[in-house]
């Protein structure tokens, strides 16, 4: 792993980033595991509300079946080298039962409304409990920011 160059960020200054990249960054990785079906993962679009992340898929998707069977899930951001694994446990709203604001911020982002298909569609909210930020080998330690669902410093 690269280290070259990189500054070991506070505690402070790693939840800062990890806020703006939740706010600003588009897909996330899902993972989800089944009982009787294993380990499934597929990038999904999110939205951040301040406290949880808020994805959609198809109602019939192995995502939402792996999710009623077992709701612990394991997201991640995109970037390899700048790390955010998130952890919690999922919900499941059918489309005409999300929370309004939900909904609403989730359409606005991405300009695209669910709950105007014909197919049926569940939004998936996740508080995360854990959350894991770093960049390179000089960030492993101190890498959790979020223990039990709080963040362990202000941004």
């Amino acid at each position: 792993m690269e280290t070259t160059g990189v500054v070991r960020r506070g505690t402070a200054e790693r939840v800062r980033d990890t806020l703006e990249r939740l706010v600003s960054e588009r897909d996330v990785w899902v993972s989800t595991s089944h009982p009787g079906h294993g380990p499934h993962q597929l990038p999904l679009w999110f939205s951040w509300d301040g406290r949880a992340v808020w994805m959609c898929t198809s109602a019939t998707s192995a995502t939402v079946r792996n999710l009623r069977a077992e709701p612990r899930v394991q997201l991640s951001l995109p970037d390899t080298y700048d790390v955010v694994l998130l952890q919690g446990e999922a919900e499941c709203f059918p489309d005409q039962e999300v929370p309004e604001e939900a909904a609403e911020a989730f359409a606005d982002k991405f300009g695209w409304d669910p709950r105007a298909e014909e197919g049926l569609f569940v939004y998936v909210r996740v508080v995360p409990s854990t959350v894991r930020a770093w960049r390179g080998v000089p960030e492993l330690r101190g890498r959790v920011i979020v223990r039990d669902g709080e963040w362990l410093a202000a941004p």
